[in-house]
């Protein structure tokens, strides 16, 4: 029986997709629930799976071609793969049996995605160790693993007798380019980020926030948070709670604009992004007032691996009244982030690094960090601005505050 396989019903946001990748050809198998294809939106990645076992038999829109919400792009013959293995064929034989050959026995329990993520990092399946049912090896289970090697990789001992770079034959005076077009998602945030320079009055100011109390405070209860939450106490939430007081004494700072009208929000959803390598997303914590700091990790550590495998969903990605972002992860000292729209503020974190300060007459050395407020100064006056940005530095550098609203 044939069925067509169509692309997945997109949200409103999202006008159309684009065919990213087959992961399987015409005339090939392909069992129940196996990744077939990928459809590439502005804002995820879409999986579509087989509705049955059986093969493709027609692939109607290729690699890299546009399609539409609910756009036919091929055809799935249902039952195919089951009737080839019941014909008892010398190639159903053989194929059963090179399969045996190729692969050991823990890669049969890959899931497709595991499996696909493995294949595109030359990760042998018999390395893996799965935490699913029966000991099936999912995607994050993969994802795991990945990490883990780079970690290996960047320790010292492993940078102290770094593997020989294999040598690429070039002739002289060639020089190499590669032109590569741009995916979806990342045409996406170049344009937003274009158009969040030209529509917006942007501006930034800075100041700069001793973390020492905040450092004493998580060394202090780390062990007993971790022991009581079942998570690592971070200075993310830390962050988020003082931005969240802040936004409620300043609510300019959380309000949006929308054609002539300024828009005051009532509640604080906070994005935070996160760099993945297909580009910067921005999940959004919601209610954040309601959330405590376990809360708050869980979610970013929740978010954190939702991006990194491509499972977060367009509605955790969509709204927030203002956004976090840290280039301190990545050694930035100072930078001015740019407005992520309709949004009118953004708050910059950085790296922490000992300074020598002046404290009550003596110079002493601080972990500091520079904090930057980008804002849309249509929306927000300098004075808020500045007010809002020694808010979050009077809380982080009193974390008392917090608890007691002062």
């Amino acid at each position: 029986m044939s069925t067509e396989i169509k692309a997945p019903v997109f949200p409103e946001s999202v006008a159309e997709g684009t065919v990213a990748t087959w992961h399987k050809q015409p005339g090939e198998a392909c069992a129940r629930d196996e990744l077939i294809v990928d459809i590439e939106t502005d804002k995820v990645v879409l999986e579509i799976v087989a509705p049955a076992d059986g093969v493709i038999e027609e692939i109607l829109k290729n690699d890299g071609d546009t399609v539409e919400s609910g756009e036919v792009i091929g055809r799935f013959k249902a039952g195919a793969a089951s009737e080839s293995k019941g014909s008892g064929g010398k190639d159903a034989v053989e194929s059963k049996d090179q399969g045996a050959d190729a692969a050991p026995s823990s890669d049969a329990i890959l899931s497709p995605a595991a499996r696909k993520l493995a294949d595109e990092n030359n990760v042998e399946p018999s390395a893996l160790k799965g935490t699913g049912k029966d000991g099936r090896i999912s995607k994050e289970d993969v994802q795991s693993h990945i990490d883990n090697a780079k970690s290996s990789i960047d320790s010292p001992a492993a940078k102290a007798a770094p593997a020989p770079a294999p040598v690429a034959e070039i002739s002289a005076g060639e020089r190499i380019e590669k032109r590569v077009p741009m995916t979806r998602l990342r045409a996406s945030i170049a344009k937003r980020l274009v158009n969040a320079q030209q529509s917006a009055a942007m501006l930034t100011t800075f100041n700069e926030v001793n973390m020492g109390p905040i450092m004493e405070l998580r060394k202090q209860y780390k062990e007993s948070f971790e022991k009581r939450h079942g998570i690592k106490l971070g200075f993310m939430s830390f962050f988020t709670k003082a931005a969240t007081e802040a936004l409620k004494r300043f609510p300019a700072v959380n309000a949006s604009i929308d054609g002539n009208d300024m828009v005051y929000h009532g509640y604080q959803d906070i994005g935070v992004a996160v760099s993945t390598e297909r580009g910067l997303v921005v999940p959004v914590l919601r209610d954040v007032d309601a959330l405590s700091l376990a809360d708050i990790e869980k979610k970013i550590v929740e978010y954190g691996t939702k991006a990194k495998t491509g499972k977060l969903g367009i509605d955790e990605m969509t709204g927030g009244t203002f956004t976090i972002t840290n280039g301190g992860t990545f050694g930035s000292l100072l930078s001015t982030p740019i407005l992520n729209p309709p949004q009118t503020a953004i708050l910059g974190m950085h790296k922490i690094q000992p300074r020598p300060m002046a404290v009550n007459g003596q110079v002493v050395i601080q972990p500091m960090m520079y904090l930057a407020l980008s804002y849309d100064h249509r929306m927000i006056d300098g004075k808020e601005a500045v007010q809002f940005l020694v808010a979050i530095k009077d809380m982080l550098e009193d974390p008392a505050r917090i608890l007691l609203d002062v």
